[in-house]
């Protein structure tokens, strides 16, 4: 199983990587950070002190003004490169003398030696032009996107640098719509149940049929397929290969009928709520909310991102990625404002309902077939995910349910949480959350090995998925570093009471 807690890749080049706060990697933080703050005065141009720093071997030397030793491998607190950044701001030592590094920043270089100051053979560095947030990032980050390449490039060298956000800056309005009139609340949400329940006329199962709706902003059209209920299997037996303990113990589940999406929600659906134009408080409310405003324009949606979101692997029919539980349930509440169907994320108990189609093996085909249903990656060389629908559809016609991205549910994951189940069967489980992390993902990856596909197998979210994240507190939308994580949407026959609609899309704020 490859490491989740790594992050991937940000347009092409590795992330800053960072495992239990402690190990640093040279190429994805030390070398940024050294490029921007010291190659201008110690390069291969200019060598202040005679101290170059460019390359390994001159790293290593030293020069005039500084000690033979300025970089002791495994000893941060004797080595100059270390200890003169963390001097007094007033120190006539401290370097460098007029931008001082910030604690963080500090740290990156006093882990980095404490480890062994690895410095990858023949890697030579350059100078880059030093991102300061109040200058560069600041003007971009208040105006919002899209960016130009300039200045995503500027963004980038700023997160590469450490991501330096003054404490006491904060962006937008305030955290939550508190003014008076139309808000994203339960009274809006009581809008949008009175018109899904004047548009919705399927009232039982029988008049179920898959069908093909359009989002009306945007003309986008997305296929449904209609999922009887039924009882089935839920979680692996004792002896299933790749099998672990919370997939257990296999216990008897009774879900209601619903529709599902035939594919993965794509950023054609999602990129249209996730970029709007309008400025937003960071909660994702609109900052001015006109009376006579449309459900669907007062529903939250994502801050402007600050970089591609796709990552560079491909948009136009591709898998929405890297957005939070939050972001994938509020979409679903968008959705349904202006189509007039409820839809939100599946119960892990309907995920994997829909996922087997009424098989019972580990997946829904052939294991030696799987490679014809599944975007997986079995050697670890998978540097992406492909477009939805490349693969052969599930016996129920729902395509990517094991592989290409990772799905959203609903539930708190609980090592325990089959327990008690056995036995009896239990109708439309749900566990409810409490707190944000961790969350269930079903259905494995482009980024993962066949056993990681199977129909039981359950993943969970996890706070290094936003490693590079540069907001603090950190986004209520973005799991920037979860590059294999999408979802896809659901449409239950009964439609809930509006509390409970209320409650279902905003989950993915509890506990945060």
């Amino acid at each position: 199983m490859r490491n989740r807690s790594l992050p991937l890749f940000l347009a092409g080049a590795l992330l800053p990587l960072s495992v239990n706060g402690q190990t640093v990697d040279f190429m994805t933080q030390v070398k940024p950070l050294i490029e921007g703050t010291c190659i201008h005065c110690h390069g291969a141009e200019k060598q202040e002190g005679e101290y170059r720093m460019d390359t390994m071997a001159a790293a290593f030397a030293g020069g005039e003004n500084y000690p033979d030793e300025v970089i002791i491998p495994k000893d941060a607190d004797g080595s100059a490169v270390y200890w003169m950044t963390a001097e007094p701001h007033d120190s006539a030592d401290i370097m460098p003398p007029k931008k001082p590094l910030t604690v963080e920043q500090q740290e990156i270089l006093k882990v980095w030696i404490t480890e062994g100051a690895v410095w990858p053979e023949g890697v030579v560095l350059e100078e880059k032009p030093r991102m300061d947030f109040k200058i560069n990032v600041l003007p971009l980050l208040s105006r919002g996107g899209p960016f130009k390449a300039e200045e995503q490039m500027m963004l980038r060298l700023w997160v590469e640098q450490g991501a330096v956000w003054p404490a006491d800056m904060k962006l937008g309005g305030s955290d939550s719509a508190a003014d008076a009139g139309p808000a994203d609340n339960l009274e809006l949400v009581k809008q949008i149940r009175e018109n899904i329940l004047a548009t919705s006329t399927e009232k039982t199962e029988a008049e179920m049929k898959d069908y093909t709706g359009t989002i009306t902003k945007t003309g986008v059209k997305f296929d449904m397929v209609a999922i009887k209920g039924g009882e089935f299997m839920m979680g692996s037996p004792a002896d299933e290969v790749g099998r672990k303990e919370d997939e257990g113990p296999q216990h008897k589940v009774k879900v209601n009928p619903f529709w599902m999406g035939k594919f993965e929600v794509t950023w054609n659906m999602y990129e249209p709520f996730m970029i709007t134009g309008v400025a937003r408080n960071k909660d994702g409310s609109p900052e001015n909310i006109p009376d006579g405003a449309e459900p669907v324009d007062i529903v939250s949606s994502p801050t402007t991102p600050y970089t591609e979101m796709s990552f560079g692997m491909g948009t136009d029919g591709y898998p929405a990625i890297c957005m939070t539980e939050h972001a994938a349930s509020k979409f679903c509440q968008w959705l349904s404002a202006q189509t007039g169907h409820y839809y939100r994320l599946p119960t892990e108990a309907e995920w994997e309902y829909a996922c087997r189609a009424g098989t019972t093996g580990p997946y829904s085909c052939p294991p030696e077939q799987l490679a014809d249903f599944a975007v997986l990656d079995p050697d670890e060389v998978r540097v992406g995910y492909e477009k939805v629908g490349t693969k052969k559809p599930n016996p129920w016609g729902l395509h990517d349910m094991h592989g290409n991205v990772m799905e959203w549910v609903l539930d708190q994951y609980l090592a325990d949480g089959y327990a008690g189940r056995d036995g009896k069967v239990t109708e439309n489980p749900l566990a409810i959350p409490t707190s944000l992390y961790p969350r269930v993902a079903r259905g494995g990856s482009w980024y993962d090995p066949a056993e990681e596909l199977r129909s039981a197998r359950r993943l969970f979210s996890d706070e290094n998925w936003k490693v590079q994240d540069p907001q603090l507190p950190k986004s209520i939308w973005y799991h920037t570093d979860a590059h294999w994580l999408g979802f896809r949407i659901v449409r239950p026959l009964e439609v809930p009471e509006a509390e409970q609609m209320d409650l279902l899309w905003n989950m993915g704020r509890i506990g945060g």
